[in-house]
């Protein structure tokens, strides 16, 4: 097991990781804001879907997915159409303006990683690649119960935990 240093550099590490998000981010249309780009990509990966999956893969409130939802509508990036086993429910549909609005994303996302890790070798980008899918993966459904180490560390009083926070320096 790592050290408990080695967890705290990662997690600083972690906390940067923060700035390539808002950099990808700067790159989207402007008529594509984050949650429109999330909604389209989870659409492309995963097929139709009802808005209640969507929300749960997004793990947002269906209010805030409803959102997402009214914004790439009105644009025409995907339909909603009756739910034919629930009448009540609508199912959502990449329309081919989704589709090429999602090529548009993934080409901008492309291009911009391509060019700030054009000093990088290939198997450094392969490893990343994996080592990221694996702390995903480690990680699970974020939105499931706390691991009992997080219940433990949630019970603790607030006086004895550590002071330090992911951007201390020291």
């Amino acid at each position: 097991m790592a050290e408990r240093a080695q967890y705290e550099e990662l997690a600083r590490q972690l906390s940067g990781a923060g700035a390539v998000k808002r950099d990808l981010g700067r790159i989207l249309p402007p008529d594509c804001p984050g949650g429109s780009a999330a909604v389209l990509t989870l659409l492309g990966r995963h097929g139709d879907m009802r808005i209640s999956k969507l929300a749960e893969l997004l793990a947002v409130d269906m209010s805030v997915t409803s959102r997402h939802v009214a914004h790439v509508a009105d644009r025409g990036w995907i339909e909603r159409s009756p739910d034919p086993a629930d009448k009540r429910s609508r199912i959502l549909r990449l329309t081919p303006p989704g589709r090429a609005q999602l090529d548009e994303l993934s080409r901008r996302t492309t291009e911009l990683l391509a060019e700030r890790l054009s000093d990088w070798s290939d198997d450094d980008i392969g490893r990343l690649t994996r080592l990221l899918a694996r702390l995903r993966q480690s990680f699970g459904d974020c939105r499931s119960a706390p691991r009992p180490a997080q219940a433990a560390l949630a019970a603790e009083p607030v006086a004895e935990r550590t002071p330090r926070t992911p951007t201390d320096r020291t």
